[in-house]
């Protein structure tokens, strides 16, 4: 009996060691890597900056020449030269956003390496964790009185407790590590996601960029198709694009539950709220036309003549209802004041089983547009109307920007957009349409914006 329980401490004894050597080569195993990473990340970081310097060199160049040939007399061979300038930097911009995709690209595999080793040297702590427990569990499991009757010595059970103290002692220390394995795992994945976000941005830009290259191409090919030819059909160009710009200004922007506006007076309004709120102008519109857009398939409730079922009182909660907000009340105060009548001003219909009663084209519910009504009055000046164009756009900002959409970038206004929608359920796979939806048409509204100032 004596030789099987010396055995068995010996054998525990043998097993810490074993543990202590094990994670502390798992250390320095780890340190080589991370100093060896940090080396080729110096170096990548050196080259890629002094590509970078190179190209913002040619941009200053190029921006300086483009500059001056905008500020000729207005012929041919001055838009011609315009063009050429604008392209050139475009395409210097996109090369510059490639370097900052190398570089993302490199950090995000560092990143994801990293995180890799983490979490196997998580696994294999846990594991050293494991055996421990089970070791110590079986010293536990003999009693005092046996570890005494089993010992020729005194010396050798203070000895053997000396070693189920250093078990213990093992257990603290490894459940140490594993909580700080756990938290720089943690650490190290929020930051590759930054990154990955960041790489998903600068990619949006390129293809923005791409897209402005192409349309430039296109107008500089028409003019040297007529550089050959008189001024006077230069003018005739001029004065088609002048044409084609009061054509897109002039259209209608239809908005939802409340009459269209011409594009121009949506441009406007919505460049007054991004004024306002650092939230870009196509997003802001881009927004509103998807709400319109949903409007067409949803339809409108509380209108003159709707059946009972579809009026303000049985569409939205009231305080009888149990629900965490009071619609009703907020809505008969906010017609009130604006002087609408209750039944026959327009309000969304419900979806499915839940509540309706949205308003107007940025389509909030009472209880959001009371929170947003002094924000909007100190902005406007006046008491704020859900029905009312700008007061709309100007609450589709704010809110947006409450949001996270002022951030900018392709990252920031799609989760924007979605957040808009549904609220805690923004990242649900089924509610990815309606940001997918809302970017593209940022993506058209921004170069109808772009053709509008550049003919300006």
């Amino acid at each position: 009996m004596y030789n099987i329980r010396m055995k068995r401490i010996s054998f525990v004894r043998i097993f810490f060691y074993f543990v202590f050597v094990m994670l502390c080569m798992i250390y320095i195993v780890w340190s080589a890597q991370i100093l060896f990473a940090q080396t080729s990340v110096d170096e990548r970081e050196r080259q890629l900056k002094e590509q970078l310097e190179k190209i913002e060199r040619e941009q200053l160049e190029v921006e300086k020449n483009l500059n001056a040939q905008k500020a000729q007399s207005a012929t041919i061979e001055r838009d011609v030269n315009v063009l050429s300038g604008q392209i050139k930097q475009a395409q210097l911009n996109i090369s510059k956003k490639n370097l900052a995709i190398n570089e993302l690209g490199q950090d995000i595999d560092i990143k994801d390496q990293t995180v890799s080793q983490l979490n196997a040297k998580m696994d294999r702590s846990r594991d050293a964790l494991a055996q421990l427990i089970r070791r110590t569990k079986e010293l536990e499991d003999v009693s005092l009185a046996e570890i005494l009757l089993t010992q020729d010595d005194i010396s050798d059970f203070f000895i053997n407790l000396d070693t189920y103290n250093k078990l213990g002692d093992s257990l603290d220390i490894l459940f140490d590590e594993i909580r700080e394995i756990r938290g720089l795992t943690e650490e190290e994945k929020k930051i590759l996601e930054e990154k990955q976000n960041k790489e998903r941005d600068v990619k949006a830009e390129i293809e923005a960029e791409k897209r402005r290259v192409a349309q430039k191409e296109s107008e500089k090919k028409e003019l040297l198709g007529v550089s050959k030819q008189t001024e006077q059909t230069y003018s005739t160009i001029l004065e088609a694009k002048r044409q084609q710009a009061a054509a897109i200004r002039s259209a209608l922007f239809q908005l939802r539950d409340s009459a269209g506006i011409s594009f121009g007076d949506a441009l406007k309004y919505a460049e007054e709220a991004s004024k306002a709120t650092g939230v870009r102008t196509a997003f802001i519109l881009a927004i509103l036309k998807q709400e319109t857009d949903l409007g067409k398939n949803v339809g409108t409730c509380n209108r003159v003549g709707d059946p009972e079922s579809k009026l303000w009182y049985n569409i939205m909660p009231g305080p009888t209802d149990g629900s965490w907000r009071d619609d009703q009340t907020i809505y008969k105060r906010i017609v009130k004041q604006l002087g609408r009548p209750e039944i026959g001003t327009p309000l969304s219909c419900p979806l499915g089983n839940g509540w309706g009663g949205a308003m107007g084209p940025s389509q909030f519910i009472p209880a959001t547009w009371q929170g947003y009504e002094s924000r909007l009055k100190a902005v406007l000046g006046t008491s704020p109307d859900p029905w009312n164009p700008k007061h709309a756009f100007t609450a589709t900002a704010m809110y947006v920007q409450d949001l996270g959409a002022s951030a900018g970038g392709y990252t920031a206004e799609h989760t924007a957009a979605l957040k808009y929608y549904a609220g805690n359920n923004w990242s649900l796979p089924q509610n990815a349409f309606y940001g997918n939806s809302v970017m593209n048409h940022a993506a058209a509204l921004q170069t109808q914006i772009d053709f509008l100032n550049d003919v300006e």
